[in-house]
């Protein structure tokens, strides 16, 4: 189902989101078009906010520029610039407002291993706002890695295992340690692939929150999805439920 509208723009995708929790309900629409090799993405919410996207690819060779910005917040822009080899990249981004905060990360590696660093720096107190890094260890049918995060405070180690080629069905295990409040957190979870369109999730931590996803293809490229959230620890509060439709040609 393609939309092809003069100067060869392309209708990518339409999406729609919903999500409730107890009396109130949010939700947003967006579409995505292409134009040569810029992609413009915009969505607006139940607030009333629309937020836009504009990517250009190859302005400069192996980049990709990245500016968003919402309305009616004319201080929410920001513009991303990305650079990309074949193994490493380059990621800079600059909020546009009048104390600007510059977020520089980079990463380099192979497909086995791959290390990567970020950092924020408020230009208004010359401080850094954040600082981040990692490394991860790929194989064709498992992935870990290990995050030093939130300045420091935080670590967080994750495994996965595919069991099939299309790493549809797989387990998950996720440990991060909080050293300013001595609190771990815990979660197992899991993906198992129903059938070639279907695709059921689940996951739970040592908190008793439960999160299950049910992702269905309706047609080639295009996906429902349907999620909810539980506190098994307070079964007396309401569930959080979610519904999600991206239609894509």
């Amino acid at each position: 189902m393609h939309l092809y509208l003069p100067c060869t723009t392309l209708l990518q995708a339409l999406t729609s989101t919903a999500t409730k929790k107890g009396g109130l309900s949010t939700g947003d629409v967006g579409a995505v078009y292409k134009y040569k090799n810029a992609l413009v993405d915009v969505k607006l919410d139940t607030e009333s906010n629309i937020a836009t996207t504009l990517t250009f690819t190859d302005i400069v060779p192996s980049t990709k520029t990245i500016a968003s910005f919402k309305l009616p917040d004319l201080k929410s822009g920001k513009v991303e610039v990305q650079y990309f080899h074949h193994h490493a990249s380059l990621t800079s981004a600059v909020a546009l407002n009048e104390t600007p905060t510059i977020d520089l990360s980079a990463t380099i590696g192979t497909p086995t291993f791959v290390i990567g660093a970020e950092a924020g720096y408020q230009t208004s107190s010359g401080k850094l706002t954040k600082y981040t890094a990692g490394i991860s260890v790929n194989k064709p049918d498992s992935s870990a890695s290990i995050v030093l995060g939130d300045k420091g405070d935080t670590i967080r180690a994750c495994y996965i295992h595919h069991y099939d080629l299309l790493k549809k069905t797989a387990f998950v295990g996720e440990i991060i340690r909080r050293f300013s409040t001595n609190e771990n957190t815990f979660t197992v979870g899991g993906s198992y692939a129903v059938d070639s369109l279907t695709v059921v999730k689940c996951k739970l931590n040592n908190h008793g929150k439960l999160g299950a996803m049910l992702q269905h293809e309706i047609i080639p490229k295009s996906l429902v999805t349907m999620s909810s959230e539980l506190d098994t620890r307070a079964l007396d509060r309401t569930p959080k439920f979610g519904l999600a439709l991206a239609l894509k040609p």
